[in-house]
């Protein structure tokens, strides 16, 4: 009997890369003060901005290799009824349809033909088509980024590993609530997968290797 191949062999990226952009939107980095104190109704780590503003060049490298990427836009109903539990811990009411701050962060240069998703909840998968839309695409390995590292981009990647995608995050492209909470998060993800965490420099020459050999 052949021996099983060690997890932490495997490449950045194995089979099909798709490239998830979990919100990343208007309200995000403009509401994440320099200094930390947020008065936004979303707490923010200091440096989230700049993580943020690291994405769009990852997306742009991303189109340029024939990588899919998949935007994901956290928004509520104006009548609260989609909160559900969400609004018994630190947050409070945020990212409501119609507002300025809900809309994704222009400089993604999201395109009209581009895959684009709403989500009610904090998991990309949960109430949504995300897993028939990987299914077409064929996909093996889900690279993250985006915020909450501690929220939205864990829980997905809890649900992308429970569902045997290969999962990796971009370190340097997320930001957290808090930065204990953020490094903590990163430690989780990389428990469930050894080789999870990663940097955008390395996804980028991932991509530009994925591109010279994709058929």
């Amino acid at each position: 009997m052949s021996a099983s191949v060690p997890v932490s062999a495997h490449p950045l990226i194995v089979g099909r890369p798709v490239l998830i952009v979990i919100d990343i939107q208007g309200g995000a980095a403009v509401d994440a003060p320099s200094n930390g104190e947020s008065e936004s109704a979303i707490p923010f780590m200091d440096g989230y901005n700049e993580a943020m503003e690291k994405a769009p060049a990852l997306v742009e490298h991303a189109r340029a290799c024939g990588v899919p990427i998949v935007f994901f836009q956290e928004a509520h109903r104006r009548d609260l009824v989609d909160f559900g539990r969400e609004l018994d811990g630190a947050e409070g009411i945020h990212l409501l349809e119609g507002d300025p701050g809900t809309a994704i962060h222009p400089d993604l240069g999201v395109k009209p033909d581009d895959y684009v998703i709403r989500k009610r909840r904090y998991s990309c998968f949960f109430g949504t088509e995300l897993e028939i839309l990987l299914k077409g695409l064929k996909a093996d390995t889900l690279i993250l980024i985006g915020g909450h590292t501690d929220v939205c981009v864990h829980y997905t990647f809890v649900d992308a590993h429970q569902h045997d995608y290969y999962c990796r995050v971009v370190t340097d492209v997320v930001a957290g609530s808090a930065q204990e909470a953020h490094d903590a998060s990163l430690r989780a993800m990389e428990y469930l997968q050894t080789g999870a965490c990663t940097k955008r420099a390395e996804v980028m020459a991932a991509f530009d290797q994925h591109a010279l050999v994709a058929p």
